[in-house]
């Protein structure tokens, strides 16, 4: 079969995959209303009582500390209305909480009023953390409950210390949702596929063969794997069974000679499974990754992560086997692109580059000739994706916001919440694609019609703090915490910030957020990864004025190398992303010469590579909006 019909096969069966999905109503599901949550509450305590737990954990979290989950998974959006990705609700006899971080604190605002659930905003002055409040509130001889399989050993180990210092205990066997949700969702049952090597630029038995040399550099003979994008990764499979992201429920176990695949086996079809048999790997039911650990003997060194590990799989490894707790040898192997696959982002993010390009254009020409939404603006980007070659999907859920919508850094539109998008305001959409040749994501914020003078000033301090994080040449050994300043520097001076990070990995048909890199302001728990050549990252500041309007301005990076001397190796970056900065809404006066030129160098490297594909009246339009400043 020649690579054409391979890509059409590939793509037909994603694409029909993720349509099946879609008419199920997997990727919208409506949770309870204000009055519903309270009475779910209000049981939730009556089982509690039942099983004599006091205080009991709801986090976000499936199986495999994913970020974002499958609809079986989303109790805790379920049980309180909120809807973010990221969040954890805690439920006593006496009241309910939801722990959430900045990027949602005007969701989660919104979505938990009326509903008795108090906001804690995580980071924020005064605001107790879980562990801090559970500190506070249990008392000698109770228990706290969560289901184990939904926290990480890392996270559960200091939830259990915490308790046996109040003298109190945890029982993490308890899956009350499983009671009280009596409609859920069943797991998913899509079947799994192949990535072919001409998209991954390395076969299984080459990465396994990488794995095994760390394996032994640690001096373990046995590697478990309960991270999605890792074990999809490490095998070269892909599914449907998390909305956006083309990952297979599993387990792996990496023996020096063998491997160990936990899943659902009606998902893999025969020529998987011979692929399969020629490495060695054998296919289990995806529950039995329980008992098989179980039976692991003192002769065993065991590789693992506990910050991904959940706690009730962790706790079934006998206490006599030796474990070494290190991060997951595969994380920062896919983190570093091949050159094959840098060679296929350079063709998705031309595809998408296209698609977004020609979406400007119909909103720009056609704004005020015929009413345009929230959502149909977002259905109209994606048609534009999808006539590209090799589209299966969106890869995230799309952000698509207009006005005062723009400052809920995850906006999601829906039919209650959708609005016309008129002028005299500025409109957001981050949005990315899923390629055979790797994924993209992109924000653009555009002023529809005349924007005020104020949000003129904050699109141009947005725009300079991105062009200046991606011009910037910098010294190997860096890292994001190293040169986030660099973004936030022209927020700082005007007494202004924004409460996230400024940039992410990118997974290639994985997750769209991927560890270890970013761009952050402060160290987190774990030392930031240096930067290594080929990988790819986010630059996407932005500002957010709540009730006003939010701004935004994403472009991906790939890591690449410059000059080599006597100081060593010199980094920098190079531009993925190609598609336009709106013009109508920059200042350039507020520039300085060096970041109209960065601009303006970016804006002729777009015309450049987007325009041959473009009608002429489009191809003329992007002259225009690519024109020097």
């Amino acid at each position: 079969m020649d690579r054409y019909l391979i890509e059409k096969c590939l793509v037909e069966h994603c694409s029909a995959t993720l349509a099946s999905m879609k008419s199920a109503n997997l990727f919208n599901m409506t949770f309870a209303d204000d009055t519903d949550v309270e009475d779910q509450i209000e049981f939730w305590n009556q089982c509690m009582k039942e099983k004599g737990i006091d205080a009991y954990l709801i986090p976000t979290d499936d199986y495999h500390a994913s970020e974002y989950v499958g609809e079986f998974f989303k109790c805790r959006a379920y049980m309180t209305g909120f809807t973010g990705s990221a969040g954890t609700a805690v439920i006593t006899q006496n009241m309910a909480g939801m722990w959430t971080d900045a990027r949602y604190f005007i969701q989660a605002e919104q979505q938990l009023a009326g509903s008795g659930i108090d906001l804690y905003r995580s980071g924020e002055p005064g605001v107790p953390s879980i562990e801090e409040f559970l500190e506070k509130e249990l008392q000698e001889g109770q228990i706290l409950g969560f289901d184990g399989r939904t926290i990480s050993y890392e996270e559960g180990t200091s939830y259990r210390q915490l308790a046996e210092q109040k003298h109190a205990s945890v029982n993490f066997l308890q899956n009350l949702a499983s009671e009280i949700w009596t409609d859920r969702p069943d797991l998913p049952s899509e079947p799994a596929f192949l990535l072919e090597d001409q998209y991954t630029g390395e076969g299984i038995e080459s990465k396994l063969t990488r794995v095994r040399l760390k394996m032994k550099e640690y001096g373990c003979d046995t590697h478990i794997l309960s991270s999605l994008d890792d074990i999809a990764w490490l095998f070269n499979i892909r599914g449907n069974d998390i909305a956006y992201c083309p990952l297979v429920l599993s387990y792996a176990i990496v023996y020096n000679d063998s491997v160990e695949l936990f899943a659902d086996t009606s998902k893999f079809s025969d020529t998987l499974l011979q692929l399969f048999a020629q490495q060695q790997i054998i296919l289990h039911p995806y529950e039995e990754i329980y008992d098989t650990v179980s039976q692991f003997n003192e002769n065993q060194t065991v590789l693992l992560d506990s910050r991904i590990m959940n706690y009730s799989l962790y706790r079934k490894i006998p206490e006599f086997v030796t474990v070494v707790d290190r991060p997951n040898p595969e994380i920062l192997m896919k983190c570093i692109k091949n050159d094959v696959q840098v060679e296929n982002l350079k063709a998705a993010h031309l595809k998408d580059g296209i698609a977004h390009t020609r979406f400007m254009y119909w909103l720009k020409t056609n704004s005020g000739e015929f009413p345009v939404t929230e959502l149909s603006a977002s259905q109209k980007l994606e048609e534009f994706r999808a006539m590209q070659d090799g589209f299966i999907g969106p890869s995230f859920a799309p952000i698509s916001a207009y006005g005062e919508h723009g400052a809920i850094v995850h906006y999601s539109a829906d039919e209650e919440s959708n609005v016309e998008i008129k002028p005299g305001k500025l409109f957001m959409t981050d949005t990315g694609g899923h390629y055979l040749q790797g994924s993209t994501d992109i924000t653009r914020t555009v002023a529809i019609g005349e924007a005020g003078q104020v949000e003129k000033e904050h699109f141009t301090l947005v725009v300079r703090a991105m062009l200046r994080l991606a011009s910037t040449i910098f010294l190997h050994g860096c890292s994001g915490t190293n040169l986030d300043c660099i973004a936030r520097e022209v927020f700082w001076k005007k007494g202004l910030n924004f409460n996230h990070g400024t940039g992410h990995g990118v997974g290639y048909l994985l997750n769209i957020h991927e560890g270890p890199i970013n761009f952050r302001w402060k160290e987190g728990k774990t030392p930031s990864q240096t930067f290594e050549k080929n990988m790819v990252i986010t630059d996407e500041p932005g500002l957010y004025i709540k009730n006003s309007h939010g701004i935004r301005i994403e472009n991906e990076l790939l890591v690449t190398e410059a000059d080599h001397n006597e100081y060593g190796q010199f980094m920098k970056f190079e531009f993925l992303t190609l598609v336009p900065i709106d013009l109508d809404a920059l200042l350039p006066e507020q520039m300085t010469f060096e970041e109209r030129e960065q601009l303006n160098n970016y804006h002729q490297l777009v015309y450049k590579k987007i325009s041959p594909y473009l009608p002429e009246a489009e191809k003329e339009w992007l002259k225009h909006y690519t024109r020097a400043v």
